[in-house]
């Protein structure tokens, strides 16, 4: 007589195993892609580095990342069944109960995420940078579909990530630029005023010219002194001596006057050569500092042209001939050996409880 442990561990579970894998259980259907998320070398790589990787591309280990938590999220999920085309592919009625989609669990978003996380698996080989999208569905046009569809917006993610990076990076030098050009145009403007107000268009050119006319001025009050000297030596009667102590006076006050434009007062060339100065320094400076943000500008526009990551596929998802799941003899055998297995245990606890009994 077959004992209710052996019915109950073995022959019961067999049986629903032969049941379900042998009539009840749906064809699986796998589509499968491979791609890599390339991207241009870095600028900054070493030459050994250069030598080592041996080509112009390498592989864009940020993005790839983000694409493996992309695939991975709600947000795939969300953006791939925009159209329904994901749920309707896994509650089709047509798809036994049991592994159907709100046959045994609800049909709430969250669930349907945590039901194709069963049926979508993203694989990533951190040495080759090749990542594996593997999608499992009840007919081999929605496997691909979906599949093809996930691939698509990993793309679609990439490219905005990339585009993103380039936009921000000549953004902020943009922003720079930008910046520099209003404090040049104030400078700018500061010193057009101050020349407008002042009437000086150099102090320091305009105190260059004064003081060769002072040396002029000295050079022909010294000449007149001189001549007056010797005739009130030779001749102290001669009528040119009151001319010529006009003419001395005249230099003196001129000289005199010339001198206090150049340095002496608030109203001076000097005093005024200290506030253009100032205003001049910051123009030039300002004009340097916009010169050195237009190089940043290039440079970025440069680099944001370098920097542009894309998904190289490597084998485009395909479109099964044949279900390969679920292993149908696998399962009932697999069954069948731990039923086997909870039997033994079982029989020989059985046994035990008996033997201490007794």
């Amino acid at each position: 007589m077959v004992s209710p442990i052996f019915l109950a561990t073995v022959v019961v579970p067999t049986l629903i195993a032969v049941l379900y894998f042998g009539f009840l259980a749906n064809d699986i259907y796998v589509s499968e892609s491979r791609f890599v998320v390339r991207s241009p070398s870095k600028s900054n790589i070493s030459p050994l580095g250069a030598v080592l990787s041996g080509g112009g591309l390498t592989g864009a280990s940020e993005e790839s990342s983000a694409v493996t938590e992309y695939l991975e999220s709600p947000a795939a999920l969300a953006d791939a069944d925009g159209d329904g085309l994901i749920r309707k592919a896994y509650s089709a009625p047509e798809i036994f109960w049991f592994d159907r989609f709100g046959g045994i669990s609800g049909s709430t978003r969250e669930q349907l995420f945590q039901y194709f996380l069963t049926k979508a698996t993203v694989v990533h080989e951190p040495t080759t940078q090749v990542t594996r999208l593997t999608v499992r569905a009840y007919s081999a046009k929605d496997a691909q579909r979906i599949n093809s569809r996930l691939l698509q917006n990993s793309e679609a993610l990439v490219n905005r990530l990339s585009e993103r990076a380039r936009t921000d990076s000549i953004r902020v030098a943009q922003g720079e630029v930008d910046a520099a050009k209003a404090v040049a145009r104030e400078a700018a403007v500061a010193l057009a005023r101050y020349r407008n107000r002042e009437g000086i268009i150099d102090p320091e050119k305009e105190a260059e010219v004064r003081l060769q006319m002072i040396s002029k001025l000295q050079d022909e009050l010294i000449a007149a002194r001189t001549q007056l000297q010797q005739m009130q030596t030779y001749t102290p009667q001669a009528s040119q001596i009151p001319f010529l102590r006009t003419q001395i006076q005249s230099l003196q006050g001129e000289i005199d006057e010339q001198t206090a434009g150049v340095a002496g007062g608030s109203r001076s060339l000097s005093a005024a050569a200290v506030q253009y100065q100032q205003l001049l320094l910051d123009s030039e400076l300002s004009q340097k500092q916009l010169a050195a943000e237009l190089v940043s500008l290039r440079d970025a526009q440069g680099e944001a042209r370098r920097k542009r990551a894309y998904v190289e596929r490597i084998s485009e998802p395909n479109a099964p001939d044949y279900a390969v799941e679920p292993r149908r003899a696998r399962g009932i055998v697999a069954t069948f050996i731990l039923g086997l297995l909870a039997w033994g245990v079982l029989s020989t606890l059985m046994v035990g409880i008996r033997e201490h009994r007794d």
